[in-house]
């Protein structure tokens, strides 16, 4: 008997001991289970995709971007290294621009200046222009540099501020933007093609037709 009550009472003693055991793993589970929920993979995902969207509005887009050459100084990252100009004369589609501003003196003006937006016309924008006419523009250092400050705001704009702006530039005129998403338009004519590229000192909207300022 006293075997027996002695086996007993270690078999009791044993559960009791045994029992916060038990019951602090079952509290540990409901807290790991707990804090499942609160990561569980929809819910993980949602700031992830926010910040990749966030990249991506934030970022070069268009579709002349594609262009872009994907190394070295005349890519984006080459060009986000270089002040404008510098980086403009890296970018073969911008060569006829490049050449304007030497024209016009304007390297240093626009290397030196801080926080500016460029609208930068491709070869193909400045070949919408009558060759005789362009040769006389860019004989005329006096109109050259009027029409090359018109495209340049004092400001760095963002994708958001051309939905529905009105900007005054270098030129002391005023070029309007609109548009959404990947789509915009400048002064109601010339489309941006491959914008939001950023360099050393300004942003840059590449487009596809030359802006002429009011007279």
């Amino acid at each position: 008997m006293f075997r027996i009550r002695s086996r007993r009472a270690l078999s009791a003693v044993a559960v009791a001991a045994a029992l916060p055991l038990v019951l602090t793993a079952c509290g540990m589970n409901d807290a790991d289970a707990g804090s499942d929920k609160s990561s569980s993979p929809s819910a993980a995902q949602d700031p992830a995709q926010d910040d990749t969207a966030n990249t991506q509005a934030s970022g070069p887009f268009g579709s002349a971007c594609a262009s872009v050459p994907k190394e070295g100084a005349g890519s984006f990252e080459g060009m986000g290294k270089d002040p404008v100009a510098t980086a403009a004369s890296n970018n073969p589609a911008l060569s006829t621009l490049v050449s304007a501003v030497k024209k016009a003196g304007l390297v240093d003006t626009l290397n030196s200046a801080q926080d500016i937006t460029v609208f930068a016309p491709t070869n193909d924008a400045f070949a919408k222009i009558p060759k005789a006419d362009l040769d006389k523009v860019l004989n005329d250092k006096a109109t050259l540099t009027k029409i090359l400050t018109y495209h340049v705001v004092g400001q760095k704009l963002t994708p958001k501020q051309l939905e529905s702006g009105s900007f005054e530039t270098l030129q002391k005129g005023t070029v309007t933007t609109t548009g959404s998403g990947e789509s915009y338009e400048v002064n109601g004519a010339s489309n941006v093609v491959c914008g939001n590229v950023p360099t050393a000192n300004a942003t840059v909207y590449i487009v596809d037709t030359v802006l002429m300022p009011p007279k």
